[in-house]
């Protein structure tokens, strides 16, 4: 490992040896970079002479300089010029053509005279971006100094993302805009887009337009953990097409991946309630206005619930082109399929049968999946799924999302099949963040400290090093129960976004909590410059420590 020097020391240097330089660099950021090599000469001084140079004709890393110049002027209040293929002294010059085996890498390179940020990929030259952006001292109208260095950093993860539930609270376009700065600043690159449950459908279908007027709207919201009591206040929202796609487009200005869900087959409740020809019984239905799990779900024995899948992912695979759409799969409860004249035809037409392993009404789950797989496989496209689609088996090219402990990834990565770790143990943001429950938000259980996040390994021991390439990734999620505006979602995810970009970017050998610890405040510096909302760095919220009032 390459010497990393103290920078609190160099800073005290260069403000002695020189009368300019107020305010110095730290490039120990979080994410922490893969190696750190101090220069022995003059550090760059940033001014109002920088200019930002990039490959002529390439609108990518024009758009990356932008980032870039946008980010000298919000953190130094620095004015940068852009000009394509720039040289000389005074200069950014962001690069691509960086010799490495992950396309996401960069090296950030720091002399007196300029600085280089260079990358296989226009991507890895915005993380690199980041990086420096996370590296400069929150200090506008001062002078500051980047010491001389060379920083080099490569993601473990190819899958590093984060997801945002907008059926159980809707929030607006620009709300998720927010959201998707918050991931590019954390330098993450798949947004989990939970757009449908029971409680509301949040996408426009033209084909179904019930689901925009009747899906997306629930008369009333119950307060708190489902008191039997109600707000009696109307709830609803739902994106037009052309508000889904400035959605995309922005994300992928950021090198995010937008990753749609439609929950199914269960958790359809306000699908329903729009088109109840689609469910076992009939209906009526409403839009569901308590949180958990309804038993209401499509009828696997009806083939308009086919014909309806197949028309509304049609729509949907104009919108998204993520080469993965999440079809959800997760707690379906199967008693209106015990129940249901259609779905027991359909059990005997397939030959379904209950063993040691499956009951007959999970393997019929997984036939409906497995039929929205072959669809969407028809396209070129990839599903993922929570981990109940294990059960009645595993459809033959599916993701596993393993949520409900790591007991599913360790399966699916056995059987070959991709992960991504989400376990709720470690990573739902919805969980309580601090020890000192009665002086928080209401949230929905559990207790996850920055501590609990950062020392998660999202690849499990048990594993043999043959299936532990099949983990591709690690994702924290948020559930919005009890989450109704930004500034709710941004104090939960924050600072555990920072802990959970450094388990997506830092292999387990470079981690050490005591010295993340040492490195966030400088961040949550930023957070505050930005106006997100945060929790602040108290040892119940950074370190696990005992419960006020035992465990929930």
């Amino acid at each position: 490992m390459k010497k990393i020097w103290n920078w609190l020391a160099l800073a005290g240097m260069l403000t002695a040896c020189s009368p300019v330089p107020t305010q110095t660099a730290d490039y120990r950021v979080i994410p922490l970079p893969d190696e750190l090599t101090t220069g022995k000469g003059d550090p760059f001084v940033l001014t109002s002479r920088v200019t930002i140079g990039y490959p002529e004709g390439n609108a990518d890393m024009e758009r990356n300089a932008r980032f870039l110049a946008e980010a000298l002027a919000e953190t130094t209040g620095t004015t940068a010029t852009l000009q394509a293929g720039a040289e000389g002294a005074h200069v950014v010059r962001l690069e691509l053509g960086l010799d490495d085996a992950n396309p996401e890498a960069y090296r950030l390179t720091v002399e007196k005279n300029g600085v280089r940020i260079a990358a296989p990929t226009p991507a890895g030259v915005f993380y690199g971006i980041q990086a420096l952006r996370k590296a400069l001292p929150v200090a506008q109208g001062e002078t500051t100094a980047l010491p001389a260095a060379e920083v080099y950093a490569a993601p473990r993860f190819g899958y590093r993302g984060a997801h945002l539930d907008v059926s159980r609270h809707f929030f607006s376009v620009e709300e998720v805009k927010t959201y998707l700065d918050m991931m590019a600043l954390h330098q993450m690159n798949r947004f989990h887009w939970h757009l449908t449950d029971d409680q509301g459908w949040r996408v426009e279908i033209k084909q179904y337009p019930r689901l925009a007027e009747v899906a997306s709207q629930r008369k009333e919201t119950v307060i708190g953990r489902n008191s039997g009591r109600y707000d009696g206040v109307p709830h609803g929202g739902c994106y037009t097409q052309d508000e889904i796609r400035e959605v995309v487009a922005y994300a992928a200005e950021r090198y995010i991946t937008v990753v749609p869900e439609v929950d199914l087959p269960g958790h359809m409740q306000a699908v329903l309630a729009a088109y109840p020809e689609l469910g076992c019984t009939g209906g009526p239905y409403e839009v569901w206005t308590m949180w958990g799990v309804s038993d209401n779900v499509l009828c696997a024995g009806d083939d308009r619930v086919f014909a309806f899948l197949k028309n509304v992912f049609t729509e949907l695979l104009d919108l998204f082109p993520s080469e993965y759409i999440h079809v959800g799969g997760d707690e379906c409860p199967k008693s209106r399929w015990a129940a249901c004249p259609k779905c027991q035809a359909r059990i005997r037409q397939l030959g379904l049968r209950t063993d040691s392993r499956h009951t007959k009404e999970e393997r019929l789950q997984s036939y409906v999946i497995g039929r929205v797989e072959r669809f969407l496989n028809e396209h070129g496209r990839r599903i993922i799924g929570w981990d109940e689609i294990l059960e009645g088996g595993l459809a033959p090219n599916a993701s596993v999302m393993s949520w409900r402990g790591t007991q599913g990834g360790i399966a699916a990565a056995r059987q070959h099949h991709e992960v991504i770790m989400t376990p709720c143990d470690y990573l739902y943001f919805n969980f309580y963040q601090s020890s000192d429950r009665e002086n928080e938000p209401l949230a929905i259980g559990g207790y996850v400290p920055v501590q609990k996040v950062y020392e998660y390994d999202p690849v499990p021991a048990e594993l043999t090093a043959e299936e532990r390439p099949y983990i591709v990734g690690v994702q924290a999620n948020l559930w919005t129960e009890y989450i109704a505006d930004l500034g709710l979602a941004q104090y939960m995810a924050l600072p555990r976004f920072a802990a959970l970009s450094e388990i997506q970017w830092c292999r387990p050998e470079r981690k050490d909590f005591a010295d993340f610890k040492a490195r966030l405040p400088r961040l949550v510096d930023r957070y505050d410059a930005l106006g997100y909302r945060h929790a602040e760095l108290k040892p119940e919220v950074l370190d696990e420590m005992p419960l006020t009032d035992g465990a929930w």
